[in-house]
């Protein structure tokens, strides 16, 4: 297992997260939790008046595979809608559930989870900074928060 799903570049990804922060005046928060592995995330999301990120703060508590989904997701946040964030993990659901093709542009990288669709167990792990900024975002849309 090892070998299939924890290569090179997932470890890489792992441990280089961009946006490892909290947010003190975030227009939105969520916190996410695993049930099966105890993994954690915290996201604080600022909305620009378009309603796209402006800006965005992970803080991964998180295996592995949890944290290298948030990497790629993190690093490719800013200046995006709820839509194409739930369009993102959409795919990446697909590829783990279904054997869909990985997500394209720029979250590419996630094609390197693509091993742990055998593990139907690690799913909710690596989706989970996805459900956790979608949360963030919808906490920032119901807030109705006035930007700036």
């Amino acid at each position: 297992m090892f070998d299939e799903i924890y290569h090179n570049r997932v470890l890489e990804l792992a441990a280089n997260i961009p946006n490892v922060q909290r947010l003190d005046d975030a227009h939105g928060s969520a916190k996410k939790v695993s049930r099966v592995c105890g993994s954690v995330i915290t996201v604080d999301v600022k909305l620009d008046e378009n309603g796209k990120i402006a800006e965005v703060g992970f803080e991964p508590e998180a295996c592995v595979l949890g944290q290298t989904s948030c990497s790629v997701l993190s690093g490719h946040a800013v200046g995006r809608t709820l839509e194409d964030i739930i369009t993102v993990r959409d795919e990446f659901r697909a590829m783990l559930k279904e054997g869909a093709p990985p997500p394209g542009g720029d979250f590419w990288e996630l094609r390197h989870l693509e091993g742990v669709r055998d593990y139907p167990q690690r799913h909710t792990s690596t989706l989970l900074a996805f459900e956790a900024l979608i949360a963030a975002i919808q906490d920032a849309k119901s807030n109705k928060h006035k930007v700036e």
